[in-house]
């Protein structure tokens, strides 16, 4: 597996696979022609289909406008068949010759790859790759996940989860502070501001449960309006792990190193699921974001209250058992309905698996493993309607008010 690095990505929203994969190519391309008279840009499948309300076109434009002409190709039906957030960047001569051509794939959490490319072989720092193994490395060693990171990573990956966790924190505290109604056509107003004020009003239980919503929301929110955040695996999934584990440090107050090691013990979760599955919705839908977001940050939470390596997986299944089959219908293609919602409950879906997993020994049937793989194959098995395409579930009947 790669670094965690390329899971906890700093960057602006609203879009991992839509906006930050994209804008990263068309830089990349830029560079090596920069003597282009023109560069024309088309998008195949989920990338075009959903790619206006995610702001691909404005990534792109920015990207590459202020040096050479522009044009986008939408080709939202044809797939290619390496993965669905296809690109074909071509670098055009005045006279309108190719100087270069290259497609390129956004893959999820903002990364690229190429066709036929072995995307679990590349850049690895991990020797195991299984929940399994890892688990076994742990009891056998007696030592527990954010070791394993930090032996794999070495010590620097802390002085880097600490600005994840910067980033985090920021992007919760802003959100929390704006109102008003997001970018877009849906006119969808912010709703972390309020939930913050009215959870103060509850008893202890369900103000707990409101203030981790508002959390939820207010890092969700900054992503859909473009803010800086950090992917968790993902733009659409930035705000479980932030809320989760911001609502443990200003409830329980837990210092930032165990935060730290709470991050890269989420980190090994998802990178799992990332290498032996997808973190892509347009590949494998919204299980593969929002899941396994709560997974990690299930796992997270667990940890830092006590939990075992065994408990600690089985949070993390839990997590992510409970999301499988989940849509991805962004309406009018923008992270925003349900998308933002999704976020809020997951954070506190994540809250109940670990106080779950934390009643039991964590002995159970079901591996994280097992689980990764079942979501793999439901992903593949989902029609792609129902994968970031804007063609079926709620895109498909919602109705813009009148």
């Amino acid at each position: 597996m790669k670094s965690i690095r390329e899971l906890y990505r700093i960057g602006t929203g609203p879009s991992s696979s839509h906006t930050m994969g994209p804008r990263h190519a068309a830089q990349i391309f830029l560079d090596r022609n920069r003597g282009a008279d023109k560069i024309e840009v088309t998008l195949y499948g989920s990338l075009a289909a959903t790619g206006k309300g995610h702001l691909t076109d404005v990534a792109i434009l920015d990207t590459l406008q202020p040096y050479t002409k522009t044009e986008i190709i939408w080709q939202p039906t044809i797939f290619l068949p390496f993965h669905p957030n296809g690109m074909k960047f071509r670098a055009l001569d005045t006279t309108g010759r190719e100087l270069d051509t290259w497609t390129v794939y956004s893959i999820g959490g903002g990364e690229l790859a190429e066709e036929g490319a072995d995307r679990s072989a590349s850049g690895d720092v991990y020797g195991m790759n299984t929940m399994t193994e890892i688990l076994e490395w742990c009891e056998r060693t007696g030592k527990s996940y954010w070791e394993y990171v930090e032996e794999c990573e070495g010590p620097e990956i802390w002085e880097y989860l600490a600005e994840v966790w910067k980033t985090m924190s920021s992007a919760v505290e802003r959100g929390l502070d704006r109102e008003g109604v997001l970018p877009g056509p849906l006119n969808l107003r912010r709703r972390a501001a309020t939930y913050h004020v009215r959870a103060s009003g509850y008893k202890s239980n369900l103000q707990s449960r409101g203030l981790v919503f508002a959390y939820a929301l207010a890092v969700s929110e900054e992503n859909a309006s473009g803010g800086e955040i950090v992917t968790a695996p993902t733009c659409g999934s930035c705000g479980v792990v932030p809320a989760v584990l911001y609502h443990l440090k200003k409830s329980r107050d837990f210092s930032d190193a165990r935060i730290y090691r709470a991050l890269a013990t989420a980190g090994l979760v998802g990178n799992i699921a990332k290498h032996n599955a997808s973190i892509s919705g347009a590949e494998a839908g919204c299980q593969a974001e929002v899941g396994v977001a709560c997974a990690m940050a299930a796992a997270a939470a667990n940890q830092l209250f006590g939990g075992s390596p065994a408990q600690i997986e089985y949070a993390a299944e839990m997590g992510l058992e409970h999301h499988l089959g989940m849509t991805c219908d962004p309406v009018c293609g923008m992270v925003q309905i349900p998308c933002i919602e999704r976020n809020a409950y997951a954070a506190a879906r994540a809250l109940d698996a670990n106080l779950y997993s934390a009643f039991t020994d964590g002995g159970h049937r079901v591996s994280y493993d097992r689980v990764v793989e079942v979501m793999k194959q439901t992903g593949h098995d989902l029609p792609s309607i129902y994968k970031e395409t804007g063609e079926g579930g709620l895109a498909r009947t919602w109705e813009a008010p009148k």
